[in-house]
């Protein structure tokens, strides 16, 4: 069957967002006392959506603060800074205009907000047909719930689909699904996180070559 639907996560796959998440973090953290993180180490606790990414940096720190206060000042800061240094990865825009015909939608464990106005910044808005945060699915990557959803809402076979994304919660939730998997290995996954991947990317446009080699398949 041919590939009629593409789901892409967006942090790490889309954009890479680290430095302006890295920036809110540590704006937040230094009025409780939280140790300031490198862009590097604000890479590896991105994932699995905002609350994730407060309680990865506490458990880092392994320190006792305003949970709730720190999520706050995260969310205060980043609202009014997500793209002053967030930038598409190379060719993105080049290659959804290639995929022209294919239904597109990001599937994020983002906010769903930031996750609109990310895309909508970068004047991708038109390229998908559904854009999807965290806090509007029942549950989020790992877990599959969003993508059968997603196979129900386009009405494509799990043959028809590919996740793509940088993190084992991406890879997961496609395996789970059914569907093509895609892992980002130029995003922010840890070391391993592709083992269970159907293909692998060093760069966003080698997407292309892996949507026709399925489809010459079909």
């Amino acid at each position: 069957m041919a590939i009629r639907l593409i789901i892409f996560d967006l942090d790490g796959t889309l954009v890479d967002s680290s430095t302006d998440i890295a920036t809110a973090l540590n704006t937040a953290g230094k009025i409780l006392g939280v140790s300031p993180v490198t862009v590097r180490e604000a890479e590896g606790l991105i994932g699995g959506g905002l609350t994730a990414l407060i309680d990865r940096l506490l458990a880092k720190e392994g320190i006792n603060v305003d949970r709730t206060a720190l999520l706050k000042g995260f969310l205060d800061t980043y609202s009014s800074h997500l793209t002053d240094h967030t930038r598409p990865y190379p060719r993105v825009k080049e290659t959804l205009v290639a995929l022209d015909g294919i239904a597109k939608a990001v599937l994020s464990n983002k906010t769903a907000s930031f996750t609109v106005e990310i895309v909508r910044r970068f004047g991708w808005t038109g390229f998908f047909e559904s854009m999807q945060g965290g806090d509007t699915i029942a549950e989020k990557k790992p877990a599959p719930t969003a993508v059968l959803n997603l196979l129900a809402d386009f009405k494509v076979h799990k043959e028809e689909a590919i996740i793509v994304g940088d993190s084992l919660y991406d890879v997961e939730a496609g395996r789970s699904a059914g569907i093509h998997t895609v892992a980002a290995l130029y995003g922010y996954g840890s070391p391993g996180f592709d083992a269970k991947a159907d293909f692998r990317v060093q760069a966003f446009e080698e997407l292309l070559p892996i949507v026709q080699k399925l489809n010459n398949g079909a």
